[in-house]
């Protein structure tokens, strides 16, 4: 039992751990005037935040694996925690007074929540055959695209002040993102589906 609550408390479930708290803390930062408000400050918290929570997304896996410290809790809460943060910012970043997310590049966000819900359904119900479908390298350079969109896109306006064509790049970014997503997405929903008709 130690062990067992040891290896829960590991370095790198406490990364995972501290990505998921970053999520509310991400939010709060646009609510720091009591209401919400895109303000610069907001948004160099939220990036400073988001930033310290993209690289334990790295650090975790990794320190898992040079430690051998895997656990299930582990690989059930990380993709959990990308998910999260990933999912809050967009509807942050749409719900914003800027509106950094608005008008055409709505439908580019909605792509990425859908398909992280569907693939997230389909991992659970493949789960249960005990079938596994592995992460491939373009998922992984679409996790990243997501991340760096996200970053440009908190800074926003705020960063385009430092930094012109801020915003714009993020949009950009979230789009190549997107198209990355429906082609990873059509990937597992197709290595899956031959499990789902077989059954």
């Amino acid at each position: 039992m130690a062990k067992r609550t040891s290896r829960a408390f590991n370095i790198p479930n406490l990364l995972t751990y501290g990505r998921i708290l970053a999520v509310p803390a991400i939010v709060l930062c646009f609510f720091m005037e009591g209401r919400l408000q895109s303000s610069d400050l907001a948004r160099w918290s939220a990036l400073g935040l988001f930033i310290a929570a993209s690289v334990t997304d790295y650090f975790d896996g990794y320190l898992a694996r040079t430690w051998q410290q895997t656990s299930n809790i582990g690989r059930m809460l990380d993709p959990i925690a990308d998910k999260l943060l990933v999912s809050t910012c967009l509807l942050l970043l749409a719900a914003d007074t800027d509106r950094t997310i608005a008008g055409w590049t709505l439908w580019a966000a909605i792509i990425i929540l859908c398909r992280e819900i569907l693939v997230s359904g389909l991992r659970e119900y493949l789960a249960a055959l005990k079938v596994s479908v592995p992460v491939t390298q373009l998922a992984k350079w679409k996790t990243a695209i997501q991340m760096l969109a996200i970053g440009f896109l908190l800074a926003g306006p705020a960063g385009d002040k430092v930094l012109p064509y801020t915003t714009q790049t993020g949009i950009a970014l979230l789009w190549i993102s997107a198209i990355v997503t429906l082609y990873t997405g059509y990937d597992y929903f197709r290595a899956g589906l031959k499990h789902i008709v077989e059954e």
